[in-house]
C-alpha cells in the first residue's frame, strides 16, 4: 500500500490542515512564497527531529511557541491548530525552539514549594488558584522572660520568700506567681504593726489585703493583735467572710468578746489555734465555740483549766484533732471525751500536763478508741503502766510521742513492739531510762518508719547492732547521744533505704565519719 506523499508546508497553511500554526496576520505577496518555503521546509524537518523518540526511547520535550502562544489541539471541525497570542503581534512562520527550562520561584513562606517542583516539574502559576492553605505570617511569641507557659513551670523551683522577692520584678512576674497554686499551703504571718500604715496626719490606715486575696490564702497567723485588730481585719480582707478556714493568734491580748466576734463573723473558719493569749477565759471558750471547728490548738494560754476541756468535748461533737498544752489540767478533764467524740478525734497530743497520770490516760482509751497519733510529751507523770493501756486499747496508732517522759523504761517499749503493729513513728527523746534492751524490742517492728533517739544518755554501740534489722526504717535521730562511738555509727552504713540520719551533738561523729557516710549512703541526708 503506498503512503500518501506529506502535504507541503504551503499546503498546510493555506488550507489549516493539522500541525501547523494558522497565519492570523495579513497575507503574503506571490514573491515571498518561495522563501516561505523553504523556511517552512526547514522547520518542518527540525520539528520531525525534535519529536521523534531519542536514544532511549524517551520522546523529546514537545515543541511550544514562543512570545506567549498557546498551542490549541485540533478541532473535532477538521480545522488545524491556532496560535493565540493576548495583546501580542502575531508571528509567521517563525521556526519552532524547544522552550527554556521553567523558572522556579524563591522559596518563600507566601508561596512554598511543593515536591513537584523540587524534583523540576511544571510549576503552578504565581497567577493561578493556590494548590493548598496558604500560612500566614508567623506568629510573634513573647519573650522567654514574660512566657506565661515558662514561667508556670518555672516558678515551681523557688522558696515561698523568693516567690515573694520575684513577685516585685514586674508585673507580668507577679501576674503568674499571684495565682493560688503557687502558695498552696502557706499560712501568711502578720504582726500587729504590719496591719497598718502612719499617714502624713499621723492617722493610721488599714493596709490592703488585696494582695493576700488574690493569691487564694485559706488561712492567716496573726501576732500581738487586739479585738479592734481582728475587726478591721474581717472588714478589710475580702475572703475573711467564707474563704478564710484557719486563724491562727499568737502573743494576742483577744478577749472573750473579740474571739465571740471572730468566730460569728468568719463562717469558715473550721481550724482554730490560740497560743499565748491569756485575756480570754473558759466564759469565751463557752460562749464562741462552733460545731464546725474541726481542730483546735490551745497552748500556753494560763486561763485554760479543766473547765475548758469540758467546753470542748460538749461543743465540738465533730472534732478531729485536738492540741493542748495546759500546766493546771487534771485527769478529771479527760472524763469529759465522750463516745461523740470517739468516733470523730483521731489525733490527740497532751503537751507538757504534768498533771496527767496513768488515770486520765485510762479515760483517754476508753473514749477515744480511734486514735491514730498520740503524743504525751512531757506528761512526766506517765509510767510504763500507762503505755502498756496505750498499747493493748490503741491498735490503730500510727504515731506515738513519748518524749520528755522521764519515767519510761525498756518494759514500756516492749509493750508498744508487742501491741502496736501499725505503728510507723516513735518519738523517745529524753527517755533517759531507755537501754541497749529496749533497742533489742524495737527491732522486732516490721512497719516503723521513724525513730527518734534524741538524748537518750544510756544507748551504747550494741543497742545499735539491733536496729540494723529494721529495714523498714527511713529516718532515724540520734542527735546528743553521748556514748555511740565512730566504730558503732559506721555499722549504719548497712541500712541502705535510710533517708535521714541526724546526728548533731554526738561525740563519735567525725568529718571522716560524715565523708564515709556520703560514700556507702549517697541517698541519704546525714545532718551534722
Amino acid at each position: 500500500m503506498s503512503q500518501k506523499p506529506w502535504p507541503s508546508p504551503l499546503t498546510r497553511v493555506c488550507t489549516g490542515l493539522p500541525g501547523a500554526p494558522l497565519d492570523t496576520g495579513p497575507s503574503l505577496p506571490d514573491h515571498h512564497f518561495d522563501g516561505v518555503l523553504d523556511r517552512s521546509l526547514r522547520a518542518e524537518e527540525r520539528a520531525r527531529k525534535m519529536s521523534s523518540p531519542g536514544i532511549d526511547g524517551d520522546p523529546k520535550p514537545p515543541c511550544l511557541p514562543r512570545n506567549g502562544l498557546v498551542k490549541l489541539p485540533g478541532q473535532p471541525n477538521g480545522l488545524g491548530a491556532a496560535s493565540i497570542t493576548k495583546g501580542t503581534p502575531a508571528a509567521k512562520n517563525r521556526p519552532c525552539q524547544p522552550p527554556p527550562p521553567p523558572t522556579l520561584p524563591p522559596p518563600s513562606l507566601a508561596t512554598p514549594l511543593s515536591r513537584v517542583a523540587l524534583a523540576g516539574g511544571p510549576c503552578p502559576p504565581a497567577s493561578g488558584p493556590a494548590s493548598g492553605p496558604v500560612p500566614g505570617p508567623p506568629v510573634e511569641r513573647p519573650p522567654l522572660a514574660t512566657d506565661e507557659k515558662i514561667l508556670n513551670g518555672l516558678f515551681w523551683y523557688f522558696s515561698a520568700c523568693e516567690k515573694c522577692i520575684l513577685a516585685q520584678v514586674c508585673k507580668a512576674w507577679r501576674r503568674v506567681l499571684y495565682q493560688p497554686k503557687f502558695w498552696a499551703g502557706l499560712t501568711p504571718v502578720l504582726h500587729a504593726k504590719e496591719l497598718y500604715n502612719v499617714l502624713p496626719g499621723g492617722e493610721k490606715e488599714f493596709v490592703n489585703l488585696q494582695g493576700f486575696a488574690a493569691r487564694g490564702f485559706e488561712g492567716f497567723c496573726l501576732v500581738g493583735v487586739s479585738d479592734l485588730d481582728i475587726c478591721e481585719f474581717i472588714d478589710n480582707y475580702a475572703l475573711s467572710k467564707k474563704g478564710v478556714k484557719a486563724m491562727s493568734l499568737k502573743r494576742s491580748t483577744i478577749t472573750d468578746a473579740g474571739l465571740e466576734v471572730m468566730l460569728e463573723q468568719m463562717q469558715g473558719v473550721v481550724r482554730l489555734e490560740l497560743s499565748g493569749c491569756n485575756d480570754f477565759t473558759e466564759a469565751g471558750l463557752w460562749s464562741s465555740l462552733s460545731a464546725r471547728i474541726t481542730s483546735l490548738s490551745v497552748s500556753d494560754c494560763i486561763n485554760v483549766a479543766d473547765d475548758a476541756i469540758a467546753a470542748i468535748s460538749q461543743l465540738l461533737p465533730n472534732l478531729a484533732e485536738l492540741s493542748l498544752q495546759a500546766y493546771h489540767v487534771t485527769d478529771t478533764a479527760l472524763a469529759y471525751f465522750t463516745a461523740r467524740q470517739g468516733h470523730s478525734t483521731h489525733t490527740l497530743r497532751l503537751l507538757s500536763c504534768w498533771e496527767i497520770t496513768n488515770h486520765g490516760v485510762v479515760n483517754v482509751v476508753h473514749s477515744l478508741p480511734n486514735l491514730t497519733s498520740l503524743s504525751l510529751s512531757g506528761c512526766s507523770k506517765v509510767t510504763d503502766d500507762g503505755v502498756e493501756l496505750v498499747a493493748e486499747n490503741l491498735r490503730k496508732l500510727r504515731s506515738l510521742d513519748l518524749s520528755w517522759c522521764p519515767r519510761i523504761t525498756d518494759m514500756a517499749l516492749e509493750y508498744v513492739a508487742c501491741d502496736l503493729h501499725r505503728l510507723e513513728e516513735l518519738v523517745l527523746d529524753r527517755c533517759v531510762r531507755i537501754t541497749d534492751t529496749g533497742l533489742s524490742y524495737l527491732s522486732t517492728m516490721s512497719s516503723l518508719r521513724s525513730l527518734y533517739l534524741r538524748w537518750c544518755c544510756q544507748v551504747q554501740d550494741f543497742g545499735l547492732k539491733h536496729l540494723l534489722a529494721m529495714r523498714s526504717l527511713r529516718l532515724l535521730s540520734l542527735a546528743g547521744c553521748p556514748l555511740l562511738t565512730t566504730t558503732g555509727l559506721s555499722g549504719l552504713v548497712q541500712l541502705q533505704e535510710l533517708e535521714e540520719l541526724e546526728l548533731t551533738n554526738c561525740p563519735g561523729a567525725t568529718p571522716e565519719l560524715f565523708k564515709y557516710f556520703s560514700q556507702h549512703l549517697p541517698r541519704c541526708l546525714v545532718i551534722e
